[in-house]
């Protein structure tokens, strides 16, 4: 995957790498062609500071002090009278013959001289260096005049990265908004700041998306709604129908025929229940927070459902499994309508799919400040390929027993969602049923005392 950060600090920093390799050889060339004048200079000054009076074969004894500091006094003077005898010969002199006026440049005894030559009215002067040493030190002044580059370069990469990572905050920004925002979450998109010109067409378009995404979503759930509310009122009429039908003698048919026909009336009379249910669960993705007494909610919704059970012969319970010497302990904090029909859907869930004479049990718990409850039940529990799956819309597996539509586990899982709570289905260990856990909720204690401590 191309990463605009990598391909921006790659090129630049090689750009200015480039150039400034560049710019270096350069000012390197520069310097040291300029250090090889100074030397010239340094030569033809030695010949004029060379004194009349000097005679003999020895050192230099006098000169200008700054081009013995230049040239390492490895200078070699070579003097002849008018005559052309030799007058004055330094000891380093490498014995070159007398040459022409000027500069030029020659090899004597493996080395490379230069050699400056100076007529004057009753002598000649020569002065030799040897290049090696020219060029070591041309060399070594040249790159002093590199250091002001070498300190620019790590400076310019360090603002070329803060300045790249300036530029890409925007983007960043647009990100981290996108990944924090839930799945039903389409409002338009506000950055913290002014949006830059190249990402305002993309912002503008995403938020155009959005805005076509929530006028899509709205539509839907507003014909689920509707199309749900619609068929109740005649579904029920139908059962009533059907029931003064059955009583009055109208409808002749069997009764086992009589019992499908209203036990098909009655599928479709919940699957409609569930859907507006759904409908309202996705048309309000905020709740109104508020105490809920979960354990009063518990105790109502194994009431509700008692009935039911014991017409299947099955053992409907309420247990405490943290014990709470509080009676608000199980309190938790958040929509009181939607915790109770997590809860009927769950314990509603669990009746039907577990076979006569079982076991349905609602486990309360708490955990510091969370709280949170399960229903076990002793059915057959769902085969583990279907487990991550089961919690989807409409949908039933192959072996699912018992009647229902494939809504009472999505419904509990977006209720669960709304409260930042986590639903998890797990077979039991005994191998007899499945365990439905809601963990996750914030128990009102322990969102009193978060609101009430000093920010």
């Amino acid at each position: 995957m191309t990463s605009i950060r990598r391909w921006l600090l790659g090129w630049l920093i090689f750009g200015f790498v480039a150039a400034s390799a560049a710019a270096g050889y350069g000012i390197f060339r520069t310097g040291h062609e300029e250090a090889n004048e100074l030397f010239d200079y340094e030569l033809r000054a030695v010949a004029l500071s060379v004194p009349p009076t000097l005679v003999g074969t020895g050192a230099l004894t006098h000169g200008p002090a700054e081009s013995q500091e230049i040239s390492d006094d490895r200078i070699a003077i070579e003097v002849w009278d008018a005559k052309g005898q030799s007058i004055y010969r330094s000891e380093q002199a490498p014995g070159i013959e007398r040459l022409t006026e000027g500069f030029r440049t020659i090899e004597r005894g493996e080395k490379h001289w230069r050699v400056y030559g100076l007529r004057q009215p009753d002598r000649f002067i020569q002065v030799a260096q040897p290049v090696a040493v020219r060029e070591a030190l041309a060399i070594r002044l040249a790159l002093r005049t590199l250091w002001p580059l070498g300190l620019l370069l790590p400076l310019t990469v360090a603002l070329v990265l803060f300045v790249v990572a300036r530029a890409l905050v925007p983007i960043r920004s647009l990100s981290r908004a996108l990944s924090t925002r839930s799945l039903e979450a389409l409002e338009p998109l506000s950055l913290e700041r002014d949006v830059p010109v190249e990402i305002a067409p993309l912002v503008e378009a995403l938020n155009d998306l959005l805005q076509r995404l929530k006028t899509a979503s709205n539509a839907q759930r507003t014909f689920v709604a509707d199309a749900a509310h619609e068929l109740r009122s005649p579904l029920a009429a139908l059962k009533l129908q059907l029931q003064a039908a059955e009583r009055d003698g109208s409808l002749k048919a069997e009764g086992a025929t009589l019992a499908r026909i209203e036990e098909r009336l009655n599928r479709i009379i919940r699957l409609v229940q569930q859907l507006l249910a759904l409908a309202r669960e996705d048309a309000e993705p905020m709740i109104s927070l508020a105490r809920v007494p979960l354990r009063r909610l518990a105790e109502q919704a194994v009431s509700d459902f008692s009935l039911i059970a014991e017409a299947r012969s099955i053992d409907l319970g309420l247990e405490l499994a943290s014990e709470v010497t509080d009676d608000a302990g199980f309190d938790a904090y958040g929509d009181p309508d939607g915790l109770s029909v997590l809860l009927s859907n769950l314990i509603d869930n669990a009746i039907r799919h577990t076979p006569v004479g079982g076991r349905v049990d609602l486990v309360l718990r708490r955990d510091g400040p969370l709280v949170g409850f399960e229903v076990r039940d002793t059915g057959p529990g769902v085969p583990e390929a279907d487990l991550p799956r089961v919690c989807d819309r409409f949908y039933r597996g192959a072996q699912t027993q018992g009647e229902g539509s494939g809504l009472g586990l999505a419904i509990a899982s977006r209720i669960a969602s709304r409260h930042g709570a986590q639903l998890s289905l797990r077979n039991n260990v005994d191998g007899s049923g499945l365990t439905v856990a809601v963990a996750g909720l914030r128990s009102a204690s322990s969102a009193a005392s978060r609101s009430s401590s000093p920010r």
